[in-house]
């Protein structure tokens, strides 16, 4: 049981030390090209959104035709 407890101990310490070494090597963005990136994903999203919105404005109303009742 205490082997157990130790081999996890160990296994937990491995995968922090592997990931504080990938973390070296990482390469961050500069300002420049993170505000760029940011533009385009709030530009995205602004599109997706009014996408959406107008496809639902558009069900709903063919949906409402659809169940009139007369």
């Amino acid at each position: 049981m205490i082997e157990k407890a130790k081999n996890a101990v160990r296994s937990v310490r491995t995968f922090l030390d592997e990931v504080v070494e990938e973390t070296r090597k990482t390469t961050w963005p500069q300002r420049e090209e993170l505000v760029e990136s940011t533009v385009v994903v709030l530009f995205s999203l602004l599109l997706l959104s009014l996408f959406v919105g107008l496809a639902d404005k558009i069900l709903v109303v063919l949906l409402r035709l659809l169940t009139v009742r007369g």
